[in-house]
């Protein structure tokens, strides 16, 4: 069974899609996380939920 670990980014109103896309950029380059969703709220502020997989090195005998 695969698992997954997440991390929850916001980010305000007055940041711009730009900024905003660089540092998902960096997450997904150095960090190996992945885009899992997206939330645009009321007011401009943005949530983004990312997800990279739990690896687990099993002990051989």
């Amino acid at each position: 069974m695969i698992q997954y670990e997440y991390r929850v980014l916001e980010f305000g109103r007055d940041i711009s899609r730009s900024d905003i896309r660089q540092s998902l950029t960096d997450h997904a380059e150095y960090g190996h996380w992945e885009l899992a969703r997206s939330c645009l709220y009321l007011g401009g502020r943005r949530r983004v939920w990312l997800r990279r997989k739990i690896i687990r090195v099993q002990r051989t005998a």
